[in-house]
């Protein structure tokens, strides 16, 4: 699975909360209002079944899910994927 497979995923996931917004992949998207800690938790849900791993506890850090960027890293390192633009 490539970083733009990902990136793409996740956006779409993302596309019904952003309105008009197009929003970049290193934008901070609680700072943008697209997220708050319940829909945190739906991201949460999202990416666990969308890539079939599973996120834990120490994983919770904000700095995380900060951005599309952010979350696909850490999608990446939980499948072992390298990262590639």
């Amino acid at each position: 699975m490539s970083r733009n497979d990902v990136i793409d995923r996740i956006r779409t996931f993302l596309a019904p909360h952003m309105g008009e917004h197009v929003l970049a992949d290193e934008e901070d998207i609680f700072a943008a209002g697209i997220v708050n800690s319940l829909f945190a938790m739906q991201l949460v849900v999202f990416i666990e079944g969308e890539f079939q791993v599973t996120v834990a506890p120490e994983d919770l850090d904000i700095d995380r899910f900060r951005s599309i960027s952010a979350i696909a890293d850490l999608v990446l390192a939980k499948t072992g994927a390298v990262r590639h633009a």
